[in-house]
């Protein structure tokens, strides 16, 4: 058997890959972050090489690859979090809207209100579930009272899933809640800001089946009013959340499209090879 029949009798038997539904083709006015000729340097190495992508608006982009092929890099390109490296260096063209994310001029607390992250390990401030949330809207002056904060809190807290399980002790430590329920709260905290998007690095790693599967369905609702962003070893989950999938390899995009054609047609062997499971 030939490695093109392989392919399709691998693809044809297996179960795992249940594709999200598929979007509405996109229109020219639906890119959210536009990225041209990308690279990044840590001192001298060199981590992302030339990588263009759109971010399509109010959908899921899920990010693909093997460990240190330069996702979570670019992830963090998004936001300028890179900023926070003394050593690196990011060159070429990154918009969000039309505007330049590396103008000199542009306020960078401001973008990271914009561009929301999530990080791989659930993070809760040592605060009151109620202060985790508040955070970010009182930095920001979003209200101009007690009351319209507490709106905000207990809108975000039902929005990430959460007010059900804590509405009862939200003066209670973030910490204390279990790790499904702290990440769900570190979503929370993230679209108090209001941002337009939001950026997941592997969200679900440290989390068991029952908490992943509620983060799912969580960024399934969410993607109705936010743009979302999610790097992800899991090509299960990417096929199962996401409507656009990119796949890295070695600081390099080879690959990116809609969802079910990735995981189902991929034009480039290498993307071909890591599905299937053959590295990685």
């Amino acid at each position: 058997m030939n490695d093109e029949m392989a392919f399709n009798k691998s693809m044809a038997e297996s179960q795992l890959y249940q594709i999200a539904d598929p979007i509405e083709p996109v229109k020219a006015g639906a890119i959210k972050m536009a990225c041209r000729d990308v690279n990044v340097f840590y001192a001298e190495k060199q981590a992302l090489f030339d990588v263009n992508l759109d971010i399509k608006r109010n959908s899921i982009t899920s990010l693909i690859g093997p460990s240190g092929c330069g996702k979570s890099t670019f992830l963090r390109c998004l936001n300028r979090m890179n900023d926070t490296i003394s050593i690196c260096k990011v060159t070429g063209n990154l918009r969000i809207d039309g505007s330049d994310i590396y103008d000199p001029e542009l306020d960078v607390v401001e973008l990271r209100a914009r561009v929301g992250m999530v990080f791989q390990k659930p993070n809760p401030f040592p605060k009151s579930i109620f202060e985790n949330v508040a955070y970010g809207p009182r930095i920001h002056g979003l209200t101009s009272n007690n009351a319209e904060l507490e709106e905000l809190v207990m809108d975000c807290l039902e929005r990430a899933g959460l007010i059900n399980e804590v509405k009862d002790r939200v003066h209670e430590a973030g910490t204390g809640l279990s790790g499904g329920q702290q990440q769900r709260l570190c979503i929370a905290r993230a679209i108090a800001t209001r941002p337009e998007v939001i950026l997941m690095d592997e969200p679900c790693s440290s989390l068991d089946p029952i908490a992943t599967a509620k983060i799912e369905e969580l960024m399934e609702d969410l993607k109705e009013n936010y743009t979302i962003v999610i790097v992800t070893h899991s090509m299960q989950q990417a096929a199962r959340v996401s409507q656009r999938t990119a796949f890295f390899h070695l600081g390099k995009l080879v690959e990116e499209g809609e969802t079910n054609t990735i995981f189902t047609t991929p034009k480039d062997e290498r993307t071909r090879d890591y599905i299937t499971g053959r590295f990685g």
